[in-house]
């Protein structure tokens, strides 16, 4: 008789705005680990708004979520409310403490940041985003994923994928991460090579910063700025 696995508690931070693929991208692959027990938290246990125009009801608020194994932070335009938000700092801060993983996905390392979880650290986000990094204490490298210690960021949207694949090959091995990329059939052949600014039409790319930081980016530094 085969032992059941020993539970391994993953929590994603979820509030309103948050890129729903930040969240749902990584949740595929990760609640795929041998004893994987998903939490969904949020500040209330009240629909929360994704970007994506349909909401998604948390399992847990921050007072009753079970300690995390694995935390994970995704983004999306609302990281402007959570890096203001005392609160959800403390709670990142209170399972960090404890987690075996602390991870984020796209704008979730500035809220990492934000509750000076990346001081000293390399990091990644969304490549928008990634000159305010440095604000919080971290140094940008230049890739999908960055591993410092217990510290995994992902770059942004899709990067979660690899972000989560990565952790369960150091979890439950290659063979069974190969396995789940396999089952999920994540093999990407874009259409358009346009998915990063350094291939990207110069002329996209400008239009694209100018709705970015109109929407978001302006106001993200001006909210990291302040004393």
């Amino acid at each position: 008789m085969t032992d059941s696995p020993k539970p391994f508690h993953i929590v994603f931070l979820l509030f309103d705005g948050i890129t729903q693929l930040d969240f749902t991208g990584p949740a595929q692959v990760l609640c795929r680990i041998p004893g994987a027990v998903v939490h969904t938290a949020a500040k209330d246990i009240k629909p929360i708004q994704t970007d994506s125009g349909f909401a998604i009801l948390p399992s847990t608020d921050f007072i009753g979520c079970p300690q995390a194994d694995l935390l994970c932070v995704p983004g999306g335009f609302g990281t402007r409310d959570v890096i203001q938000d005392e609160a959800t700092l403390q709670f990142m801060r209170d399972q960090a403490a404890a987690a075996r993983y602390v991870t984020s996905v796209c704008t979730g390392s500035l809220a990492l940041g934000a509750a000076g979880l990346l001081e000293g650290r390399r990091a990644t986000s969304h490549w928008a985003y990634t000159g305010l990094l440095e604000k919080f204490g971290a140094t940008h490298e230049k890739a999908r994923v960055v591993k410092d210690g217990n510290i995994i960021t992902a770059g942004g949207v899709t990067s979660g994928i690899d972000f989560a694949l990565t952790v369960v090959a150091e979890i439950a091995g290659q063979q069974w991460a190969e396995s789940i990329q396999l089952s999920l059939e994540y093999d990407p052949h874009p259409p358009f090579d346009s998915g990063h600014p350094d291939v990207a039409d110069p002329d996209l790319l400008a239009a694209l910063l100018d709705r970015v930081y109109e929407k978001a980016a302006g106001d993200l530094a001006d909210i990291i700025d302040r004393p």
